[in-house]
């Protein structure tokens, strides 16, 4: 069996090919710019939300807090009534860029580990590239692409922004394969 150590060049090239690959999905390309909708009135409602300071966060409303809240008549009048939402707040200011940056790289790497340890405990050393590029593959879109349906499922995202993300780690997917594939360590 190969040692995980041993796989260290497959995993970090994995994982910088994966962030190159996805700046360029996001910067270069526009297919990302249709995710998110304006809010009709946005700087009306950025304007009554501002006097609420509300702190950065995951919320929603009308929030329940339990099942036994959730069969009241009063909370499914809420719930009819409107709106309903379910919300990220972020901290005021510019976006924080780099400390996103360095958290999607560690993620990439963590993905990567999780397809080298899944490559060497199914194949063995000497395994043809295209054996090993697609079982890296297949781990590395299960890492990067399956839980992103989740969103869609339980959270109301639209789907075609699920899926546009799902065709990005398609993407990171067939690098991580290539990449293990490539580096795979010989029989010899």
């Amino acid at each position: 069996m190969i040692s995980l150590f041993a796989l260290w060049l497959p995993i970090l090239l994995a994982a910088v090919a994966t962030f190159l690959v996805s700046f360029i999905t996001h910067m270069v390309f526009t297919y990302h710019n249709s995710n998110y909708d304006t809010v009709p009135g946005e700087d009306r409602v950025m304007d009554a939300l501002r006097p609420f300071n509300i702190p950065a966060g995951d919320y929603m409303f009308p929030a329940c807090a339990d099942n036994k809240t959730r069969e009241t008549e009063e909370y499914k009048a809420r719930l009819a009534k409107g709106p309903v939402a379910i919300m990220t707040v972020y901290p005021n200011g510019e976006f924080a860029m780099g400390k996103v940056l360095v958290q999607w790289f560690i993620y990439c790497v963590l993905v990567s580990i999780f397809v080298a340890y899944v490559t060497r405990m199914t194949l063995d050393p000497g395994t043809e590239y295209l054996q090993v590029s697609r079982v890296a593959s297949v781990a590395a879109f299960m890492g990067f692409g399956l839980a992103l349906m989740q969103n869609s499922i339980w959270y109301n995202r639209k789907w075609s922004t699920t899926l546009k993300t799902m065709f990005d780690s398609l993407l990171y997917a067939l690098f991580t394969g290539g990449i293990f594939g490539w580096l795979w360590p010989s029989g010899v």
